[in-house]
Order: structure tokens, then sequence, then C-alpha cells
């Protein structure tokens, strides 16, 4: 299984950005997927999860109505659209899927939200 994200970027205070999840070896709609997140000197925190059955999505209290999961099945791809984004949002955005067989991770994209 690979795990590859994109979408990252610099944006300033109240953009957007949309980083994807593209998952290969596997298929994403069997599995429950995930977003974290590492800023900067920090722990890595959970953000976002899609889970397999009925899609029920659940999100941290940090980006609660501001960001959203959402799964592509048929481009076998997992989603995080960020809106209002703000400086504390700065990190490294790494995609988490559990399938029966272990947690697989991808490499991370960078996320700089400055002015």
């Amino acid at each position: 299984v690979q795990l590859v994200e994109s979408g990252g970027g610099w944006v300033l205070p109240g953009g957007s950005l949309r980083l994807a999840c593209a998952a290969s070896g596997d298929t994403v709609s069997r599995y429950h997927l995930s977003w974290h997140r590492q800023p900067p000197g920090k722990g890595r925190e959970l953000v976002a999860t899609i889970f397999a059955i009925d899609d029920v999505t659940t999100y941290s209290d940090s980006v609660k109505g501001r960001f959203t999961i959402s799964r592509d099945n048929a481009k076998n791809t997992v989603y995080l659209q960020m809106n209002s984004l703000k400086p504390d949002d700065t990190a490294v955005y790494l995609c988490n899927m559990k399938t029966y067989g272990g947690d697989y991770w991808g490499q991370g994209t960078q996320v700089t939200v400055s002015s």
C-alpha cells in the first residue's frame, strides 16, 4: 500500500487549500481514513477521520466547521478541504489508512499559513 499526499503550499490567513491523498495497492472504500498534522516542534494531532461504514466523519475541535474530509472511491483518493485557514494550522499534513494488515502513512505535505 502506498499513500501520496498533494495540495499543500503557502496560503494567506483566511484562505483555502484542498489536500489529496491518493492510494495504491488497496481500496480506500474498505477502510477508515484520517488526516493528521504535525506542527513544527510539536507532536502529531488527529485532525479528521472518515469511517468505512456510511462515511461517518469526525473532526478535532480545532478544525470543526472549517475542514471537511471526503472520499472519492472512483479515484481511490481521500481529500481534506481546508477553509478559513489560520496561522495555527501550519503543519505537515499526513494521511493514514487503517487496514486489516496494519496502518499506512503517506510522506506528508507542508501547509504554511502566513501573511
